[in-house]
């Protein structure tokens, strides 16, 4: 849950205006507003590539489950570092003012930033914390079944005998079932 809350509060906070301003014309005061992905849009790609790890780390095991464990962490912590540097950067909001004005060096004056940075930086710290439960705790975490993967031998190899079953129990149909047999034969 951590890791699914962290990317969302991520993606939710780059698409929200990190940063306003206003840039100085002849005629007036021109606003402009910035998002989080007109800011750096490191934040919410790295929270897609948690998102992918986070899924991906109940399908893996052993090795695997460690790799992309330590992916889930590192996006997480990747994410919030972005999210804290892109707090006071107003190089986006001089460029957005720019080409408004048309003009290459027009400064941005009365900056003020929002909130939705740091609602991304925890957003990172709790993708973080996800990458670092599993690293802790993910071998003891139930992994997918393999039950229905091709055997090495492929369509060709022999399979193992089926237990005989008793039609008239059903809990042995149950039990074969349970085995991946077919009760029918």
């Amino acid at each position: 849950m951590l890791g699914a809350v962290g990317s969302a509060l991520a993606l939710l906070a780059s698409g929200r205006v990190w940063s306003r301003g206003t840039a100085a014309l002849a005629q007036g005061d021109l606003p402009r507003t910035v998002t989080g992905s007109d800011v750096t849009g490191v934040p919410a790609a790295l929270a897609v590539v948690g998102l992918a790890a986070l899924v991906a780390v109940f399908a893996v095991r052993r090795a695997g489950r460690y790799a992309v464990a330590a992916l889930l962490a590192l996006s997480g912590a990747g994410t919030a570092v972005a999210a804290a540097a892109g707090y006071g950067d107003t190089s986006a909001l001089r460029e957005q003012a720019a080409t408004a004005v048309g003009l290459s060096g027009t400064d941005v004056h009365h900056v003020t930033h929002s909130v939705w940075p740091w609602v991304s930086v925890a957003g990172g710290v709790l993708l973080l914390a996800a990458g670092l439960l599993a690293l802790c705790f993910g071998r003891h975490w139930p992994a997918m079944s393999g039950r229905y993967e091709r055997t090495p031998g492929g369509a060709g190899a022999p399979r193992r005998a089926a237990a005989a079953v008793d039609p008239d129990r059903p809990e042995e149909l149950w039990k074969s079932l349970d085995r991946g047999e077919d009760p029918t034969r």
